[in-house]
C-alpha cells in the first residue's frame, strides 16, 4: 500500500490568494464604511456605473453571482436609495437594475478608493498591474 503525504498549507496555491483576497477586502472595508455599502454591493456598484439598466442576470454573469446570491444584494442597495429595480414590460421575469440619483452621486465619492487602495497597498502602477495580469491569466484557465 502506497503511502501518501497530506497536503501541507504552507505549499498550497489557494491558501494565500484566499487570505490575500480576505485581507485586501478587508482594507476596503473603512473607505466602503464611509459610503455605507459593503464590498459585494461595492462590486454591484461598480457595474451599473460602467453600464446602468443591466438586468439581474447581466450583472450575476459579471460578477460570477447568482440570482440567490444577488438579490438580497440588491433590495438591500434598493432600500438605501441606491438603485431602482424594474420588471421589464416584455418579460415580467426579467428584472433591470438602474442606479438611482444616490446611486449615482455616490460613483463621485468612490473614486477615491482606487488610489487610496494602492496607497495603502504600497504598490506601483507597474506591480498592480502585473498582478492583475497574472491573476488574469488563471482565471481564463479556469474559465475553459
Amino acid at each position: 500500500m502506497e503511502k501518501y503525504n497530506p497536503p501541507q498549507l504552507g505549499s498550497q496555491l489557494c491558501f494565500p490568494l484566499y487570505v490575500m483576497a480576505k485581507e485586501i477586502t478587508g482594507l476596503y472595508r473603512p473607505f466602503l464604511d464611509e459610503l455605507d455599502i459593503t464590498y459585494p454591493q461595492y462590486l454591484v456598484m461598480m457595474v451599473l456605473w460602467e453600464k446602468d439598466g443591466l438586468t439581474v442576470n447581466q450583472i450575476g454573469e459579471k460578477l460570477y453571482l447568482d440570482s440567490g446570491t444577488l438579490t438580497p444584494l440588491l433590495k438591500r442597495l434598493e432600500a438605501k436609495g441606491f438603485v431602482i429595480r424594474k420588471r421589464k414590460k416584455e418579460d415580467e421575469r426579467v428584472v433591470e437594475v438602474f442606479l438611482d440619483q444616490a446611486g449615482k452621486d455616490l460613483q463621485q465619492k468612490a473614486c477615491e478608493i482606487p488610489a487610496k487602495m494602492q496607497e495603502k497597498l504600497n504598490l506601483t502602477t507597474e506591480d498592480l498591474f502585473e498582478l492583475k495580469e497574472t491573476i488574469q491569466k488563471i482565471l481564463s484557465k479556469i474559465q475553459k
